[in-house]
């Protein structure tokens, strides 16, 4: 299962913490949702000359290293949370108990009145976001007639009808153009964003997350894909998928 399955089939107490628990092998591992760095269970980790149990590390490497959970998430893409700059600070003033009076000052957004009806419409969302959840989950009791939908990477920019796709439809994407298994090239680069979306989602499987990669290895790696790698190299950075920093001197997944 990828990065983003398991952060999208992630309970909303397991998105809260951070992390999953899984079984490898006959072994049990704590699965950050972030960067998908796995602590076995069982083993004792250190750190600062103090010792911990494999949940508890996770916990603070998820603290340390990602700076909290509530900030990651709040920093989420707009398309994915469903929340304005505006809604993101008055989230993270309440996450500091500030006042309505002291927010609004904070914030630099009028009178205490208007922080107290944003404080109301942020509270109200809640309450239809829980309904939704709730009567999502009694729709998903049933079995399922039509192929259920891959998995939209947590990364991706353009989340729209492009990812709309049934794993049966990607499987027959992929099968149309990677006509000697998905390891090997493609015939084309198709136009439709659909198609490029499910052949995009496949190639990025071919970088490691958490590596760091040249220009001159992503230009390899993507070379044994397709001819003109330059397109893919773009597409894949354009749809969220890979990211690059300004000089072009490193690429890496984007999680």
């Amino acid at each position: 299962m990828s990065l983003s399955e398991k952060f999208w089939n992630a309970s909303i107490d397991e998105l809260k913490q951070g992390y999953v628990y899984e079984e490898r092998d006959r072994n049990g591992f704590y699965v950050c949702l972030v960067c998908g760095k796995a602590f076995e269970k069982g083993i004792i980790y250190k750190e600062n000359d103090t010792y911990y149990e494999a949940e508890k590390f996770t916990t603070l490497h998820i603290d340390h290293v990602h700076g909290s959970m509530f900030n990651w998430l709040l920093g989420l893409d707009k398309k994915l949370t469903g929340l304005t700059d505006l809604q993101k600070g008055l989230l993270r003033a309440f996450r500091q108990s500030l006042s309505d009076g002291e927010a609004a000052k904070a914030l630099e957004i009028g009178s205490t009145s208007t922080v107290r009806n944003h404080r109301f419409t942020l509270r109200e969302k809640a309450k239809q976001a829980k309904l939704f959840l709730a009567v999502m989950e009694l729709v998903e009791e049933k079995p399922e007639v039509s192929s259920p939908f891959v998995s939209v990477p947590r990364s991706a920019s353009m989340v729209d009808e492009r990812f709309a796709i049934t794993e049966e439809e990607n499987a027959e994407i992929l099968k149309a153009y990677f006509k000697e298994g998905v390891d090997g090239p493609i015939s084309e680069f198709p136009k439709k964003q659909k198609r490029k979306a499910a052949i995009l989602r496949q190639l990025i499987k071919r970088f490691e997350i958490g590596r760091e990669y040249t220009e001159k290895e992503v230009n390899a790696i993507l070379s044994e894909v397709y001819p003109d790698y330059v397109t893919l190299r773009r597409y894949l950075i354009d749809y969220g998928l890979l990211e690059r920093e300004d000089d072009g001197s490193v690429y890496c997944v984007k999680i």
